[in-house]
């Protein structure tokens, strides 16, 4: 038996809970329950990470007392040589695991597993600005790329020399809110634009938000209330243009609950030249919207709660500078840099947002006591 251990205690009562939800997800009445059968089978999995971590441990914890008792009792050198080894291994391990249980304690936010709706806006800094948002848009677009996620464009406004004055972008995949949640805020560039005939350098800014994907489920939308219109997208030229009116506009009057006034949202896409699929992203896109703007009130009490430095949803929030005379990049709220500019904007944005994760994860643990 192993001795009276603290984070073996904070354990028991989470076995009794792995075997209740096992058996409630193949239960007929839970599958039935969607939103019920979601969330279990995500406790599920999370439980199951932890489950195994456990395993490791007891083994571990095992292995040393096991060690212990060789020698303390044996007498052949051999045995008591491989015994030491063994002990050296694991003492090493068990703060590892240790550390691996306490972060596997601290709650998940329930929406890092969701996708995402992103947004790029040009700040300040006219056409520099739009450039720059188109910068962000393809460093996103490779970093998506490498992950093997999918992205797809909703909503573009281009700049008159380049770039966007605006984009609007989903994201899927695994674990991308979790991921991707930490580059919402003020992104500024330092550099002499194309645009600049006398070499001056200029800061410009963007704008990022990042915002989790509302289920279906999650947001009540009354269908008969969409207003629907359609019309001619636009483009370069070809023969689907002016001719198929495959582009859709959605209006929906929302009440809205800290002011209990309605107002209309207006939804445009335009994303594909099939009518049926731009009608689904656009009513992706106004649960997403219903959800964010609902659920404000909850992200700024979390946010308040911890006081993280990470990731407190604040879009007005400068976050981090790309400064190109220096090729350097800095995240303002953790002092991570690189000297790798070209290789960061090219979308190797792994590294910044690791520091960004060990960083929240370390005040989590501070906050839950562990």
């Amino acid at each position: 038996m192993i001795e009276n251990n603290s984070i073996l205690n904070k354990l028991e009562g989470l076995e009794a809970r792995f075997e209740e939800v096992s058996t409630l997800i193949t239960d007929p009445d839970v599958i039935a329950d969607q939103p019920r059968y979601v969330k279990l089978t995500k406790e599920y999995k999370d439980l199951g990470d932890i489950m195994d971590i456990r395993k490791r441990y007891i083994a571990c914890l095992n292995a040393i007392r096991e060690s212990k008792d060789i020698l303390a009792n044996e007498t052949d050198a051999d045995m008591k040589e491989m015994a030491r080894e063994e002990l050296q291994a694991n003492e090493d391990m068990q703060p590892q695991l240790e550390e691996e249980i306490k972060l596997a304690l601290v709650p998940k936010d329930p929406e890092d597993a969701k996708n995402v709706q992103m947004e790029i806006r040009a700040g300040t800094g006219g056409d520099e600005a739009a450039l720059f948002a188109g910068d962000l848009f393809n460093m996103y677009k490779h970093y998506c790329d490498s992950k093997g996620w999918t992205l797809s464009v909703t909503s573009v406004n281009e700049g008159s020399v380049g770039g966007y004055k605006e984009i609007d972008f989903a994201v899927s995949g695994d674990n991308v809110y979790g991921t991707l949640k930490y580059e919402s805020g003020v992104h500024r560039v330092q550099r002499v634009p194309a645009t600049e005939t006398q070499g001056r350098m200029h800061t410009s800014a963007a704008t990022v938000a990042v915002l989790p994907e509302a289920d279906q489920f999650e947001v009540n939308i009354n269908e008969g209330d969409i207003k629907w219109d359609t019309f001619r997208s636009s483009g370069a030229g070809g023969q689907n243009v002016n001719k198929v009116e495959s582009g859709v506009r959605l209006r929906y009057p929302w009440k809205n609950p800290n002011t209990g006034e309605v107002e209309e949202i207006l939804i445009e896409c335009t994303e594909t030249r099939d009518q049926p699929k731009n009608k689904e992203r656009a009513l992706s896109r106004l649960r997403t919207f219903i959800y964010d703007r609902e659920h404000q009130k909850y992200i700024d009490d979390i946010a308040n709660r911890r006081k993280s430095l990470v990731s407190t949803g604040d879009r007005s929030a400068k976050i981090r500078t790309y400064n190109y005379p220096q090729g350097r990049v800095t995240d303002h709220r953790i002092g991570y840099t690189t000297h790798d500019l070209q290789g960061f904007i090219g979308g190797d944005i792994q590294g910044v947002i690791d520091a960004l994760t060990v960083a929240e994860n370390a005040e989590k643990l501070k906050d839950s006591e562990l």
